[in-house]
């Protein structure tokens, strides 16, 4: 997420949308009463015909929702404003279905937390999602892909020819390099490029520190340069990547969760009783909820909304994933906790 623009005074926030966790942010601060503003498409009659026209539209929110099949936020009110004017009618209802990548205007009273949140939000989304190094024998490309696209960052050079009777020094050197970039970074890497530089670099850090290699995926592009990166996301490289990525987060934590509920050390819950429960007793560290029961059961969104509030780490739970599944096992929501209650 992205925060455009906001006017305390006036109470205008204008946002920008990356990702779905976004939307379900927004959800939980947009209420009824609140003025919601998004270009969107508006039915204009023309005779006998009926044509879909681009507008930009302000609706006084009635009901605001998460749509669980479409993944879009989607808010219904009653058309306050609008332009072009010949396309809107005042006084009518509308849905503006906002999505990935669409910005939204949010004019209403602030409270502190809902403020909190969206800059929380939006503090998440700038933290790299995963880090990407393009490279040949003579130059690499560092990258970060965040929540809202792809950054370029530092580039490495390797000085020497391969004439040079130092050119192993010079090399052993610019590898170097790549390899320190990488440990200043916890997150995951792709390592890809043309010919053997990547591989020989695989071979220098398995050497020097072949714990790092957990960390970094190998893949082979065209170009050490900008259209090396694109390719890695034309051939769905990336996207692969990230899943697993996210896969393993949520295995990881349904893993902790399992050895609690095994000790049966009482800190951890499931089922959504137990964790309205823990919720209600302040109690809870880290939720786990699968998505698709976040999207429709207003009775788990209020128990999340509760335990954010206190300060819960809140996880939502792919159901297309291996953790996802052992989580629906478990009554599709469960929780680790802070205290036994």
């Amino acid at each position: 997420m992205r925060i455009i623009h906001f006017d305390r005074k006036l109470g205008e926030m204008k946002v920008h949308i990356d990702t779905l966790d976004d939307m379900w942010h927004l959800e939980k601060v947009i209420n009824p009463g609140d003025l919601v503003e998004s270009r969107t498409m508006r039915t204009y009659k023309v005779g006998s015909k009926e044509e879909k026209k681009p507008v930009t539209i302000r609706v006084k929110t009635e009901r605001v929702e998460f749509a669980k099949n479409s993944n879009r936020l989607r808010v219904l009110g009653i058309i306050e404003w609008g332009t072009p004017e010949e396309f809107v009618q005042l006084g009518r209802y509308h849905t503006i279905e906002a999505g990935e990548g669409d910005r939204v205007k949010i004019i209403k009273q602030w409270k502190g937390h809902e403020i909190k949140r969206l800059e929380d939000a939006q503090k998440e989304s700038r933290k790299p999602k995963i880090r990407i190094i393009v490279m040949d024998d003579e130059k690499a490309l560092t990258a970060m892909l965040r929540s809202y696209g792809v950054d370029y960052g530092a580039e490495f050079y390797n000085s020497g020819s391969k004439r040079d009777e130092k050119y192993e020094q010079s090399e052993q050197s610019y590898f170097g390099q790549i390899m320190a970039e990488i440990e200043r970074h916890p997150e995951k890497f792709v390592v890809a490029g043309p010919g053997f530089a990547k591989e020989n670099f695989k071979n220098f850090v398995n050497k020097r520190k072949p714990e790092l290699l957990s960390r970094i995926v190998f893949e082979s592009v065209s170009y050490a340069e900008r259209s090396g990166v694109n390719e890695l996301f034309n051939r769905g490289t990336i996207e692969k990547i990230m899943g697993e990525e996210r896969f393993q987060t949520e295995m990881k934590l349904m893993e902790e969760l399992l050895v609690e509920i095994y000790k049966d050390s009482g800190r951890a819950v499931y089922g959504i009783k137990e964790v309205q429960r823990a919720a209600e007793s302040f109690a809870i560290d880290k939720l786990l909820v699968l998505d698709e029961y976040l999207r429709t059961e207003r009775e788990v969104e209020k128990v999340v909304d509760l335990a954010d509030r206190n300060k819960a780490d809140i996880v939502i739970f792919s159901s297309e994933g291996d953790a996802g599944q052992k989580l629906k096992g478990f009554g599709k929501i469960a929780a680790t906790l802070r205290f036994r209650i």
